[in-house]
């Protein structure tokens, strides 16, 4: 089982990292960073490199396509290279997943026109603009199409997908070797609980997602 996540330049490292950490741990998976072409690919943070170890010439029929987030989206959304790469793999693919502002790139290449599907909280709108039926949940499942919200939420998505694919006994030893018990300090990772006045502080100053 191959499964493939797609490294751009300012891509966000969890949203790529957190499902690498589950999903590598699945037996009998190949987990294979793939770009368009070959080496470093610099993280939204610059003091952190990823390698691409393929291109994405030599990635065709992954059964699992993960796509993170990140500032860099944005120059994504405008490679039509990048975009008919992913529906050529689309079409091999058990399942297309995206983490954050990864969703649009799915978007864009016209993968979730209808369905349901989520992004970082401050993407929803866009998502929307773009064809899918935007979703404030944490991942959002719509058939063969996975999506999740902002950065950590690809550590759920995995999960659920490991379940999926392996079993929930796997999944469940997965979590526990990571020990996944999240218990924040703050009740602030969601819109749903955060002060109201750091939401909106955030959502003017147009915050630049992962």
């Amino acid at each position: 089982m191959q499964i493939a996540i797609l490294l751009y330049d300012r891509f966000t490292a969890l949203d790529a990292v957190g499902p690498y950490e589950i999903l590598s741990r699945i037996p009998g998976a190949e987990v294979v960073f793939t770009a368009a072409k070959p080496g470093p690919v610099r993280t939204d943070m610059d003091s952190l490199a990823l390698t691409a170890e393929v291109p994405l010439s030599e990635v065709t029929a992954p059964d699992v396509l993960l796509v993170p987030g990140g500032p860099g989206t944005a120059d994504q959304l405008r490679d039509e290279a990048v975009l008919d790469w992913l529906r050529a793999v689309d079409r091999a693919t058990s399942w297309t997943t995206s983490v954050c502002s990864g969703s649009l790139l799915l978007a864009a290449a016209g993968l979730l026109t209808g369905r349901r599907a989520t992004s970082h909280w401050i993407c929803l709108d866009e998502l929307g603009a773009m064809g899918a039926v935007p979703v404030p949940d944490r991942v959002v499942v719509d058939g063969k199409y996975a999506t999740a919200a902002g950065v950590s939420a690809g550590i759920d998505l995995a999960l659920r997908l490991t379940g999926r694919l392996a079993g929930d006994r796997v999944a469940e030893a997965i979590q526990l070797v990571v020990e996944y018990d999240p218990q924040p300090p703050y009740s602030a990772g969601s819109v749903a609980t955060a002060p109201a006045e750091l939401v909106a502080s955030l959502r003017a100053t147009g915050l630049v997602v992962g």
